[in-house]
């Protein structure tokens, strides 16, 4: 069965991001973006016009598609008409959906321990421990390999992470354990947690659907995905005090503003603020106190 040729548009759309090294994945999602604005044109998206994509836009918005869509088909589009077509004006008539920013759901310690333990074998266990132990991303935990565990400086080695930039995270020595543990019980040779496939790493479909497991059987009825193990250990080391520019460079944070946002959902920092209104008490039990009757 031979494959659908690829229409020269799309080819040298293809060979612009391949330049850039976009990741495979952002590549797909362009494709699929102008694809699908191709297909509500009813015409190839070169000939488009600023009317086009403001109709484009109206009817996303119209049929229900969600800010994270429209703001990545936003983004496909302005790269296709800049780079590829050479048009620039047209990318400002392209606007991005402002996004309710909503604050992340985070576990408890003792919820995160009953994750933990009712998690679906060892090599769950240890993945998900990874999460919430080094507070990495499902993807970088499912293609963390052997070689990228230092236990002589204890840390760990995250290639080509969000941004694709390299970091490292910590290792604690609760954690060690646990890869030893799992390490000895599998041997695994160049994936840390190979998928079902040894050749190719767990999937983070894979990581998700165990993450769920586990929080139905610990019976945690919040809405638990590995990201909220993440969430988790950014949040109980921030309510441990600890600074959160160290927090940022531990998640591998390029913003500041994006470590923040967990000063709103650390509940012990919350509660050790001293409210203005206990700093008035005194005065006004001063104020309250009755006065001595004066000299007669």
């Amino acid at each position: 069965m031979s494959e659908k040729p690829i229409s020269p548009l799309r080819r040298r759309m293809i060979e612009d991001m391949t330049v850039r090294n976009f990741v495979e994945k952002t590549r797909n999602d362009y494709i699929r973006h102008v694809r699908s604005f191709t297909a509500f044109l009813g015409r190839s998206p070169d000939t488009a016009t600023p009317e086009d994509l403001r109709r484009f836009q109206l009817h996303q918005t119209q049929t229900g598609v969600r800010a994270p869509s429209i703001n990545g088909s936003v983004a496909a589009l302005r790269f296709f008409f800049t780079v590829t077509l050479d048009r620039p004006e047209m990318a400002r008539h392209l606007t991005f959906v402002r996004e309710p920013r909503k604050m992340p759901a985070v576990l408890s310690p003792e919820e995160v321990a009953r994750l933990l333990e009712a998690a679906p074998g060892v090599k769950y266990k240890a993945a998900l421990s990874v999460a919430y132990g080094a507070g990495l991303r499902v993807s970088e935990v499912a293609t963390l390999k052997v070689s990228d565990i230092d236990s002589e400086r204890m840390m760990l080695r995250v290639e080509q992470g969000k941004g694709r930039k390299d970091r490292h995270a910590m290792l604690s020595p609760v954690l060690l354990e646990l890869l030893r543990d799992w390490w000895q019980i599998a041997r695994p040779i160049a994936w840390l947690f190979p998928g079902r496939d040894p050749v190719q790493p767990i999937s983070t479909r894979q990581l998700n659907r165990a993450c769920h497991a586990a929080a139905v059987m610990a019976q945690i009825r919040k809405r638990v995905t590995p990201h909220t193990l993440r969430h988790s250990f950014a949040t109980h080391l921030l309510e441990q005090n600890t600074d959160i520019r160290v927090i940022q460079v531990l998640l591998g944070h390029s913003k500041l503003e994006t470590t923040a946002l967990y000063t709103r959902i650390a509940t012990n920092t919350i509660r050790a603020v001293v409210s203005p209104l206990d700093r008035l008490a005194p005065l006004m039990s001063k104020k309250d106190e009755p006065k001595d009757d004066p000299p007669a």
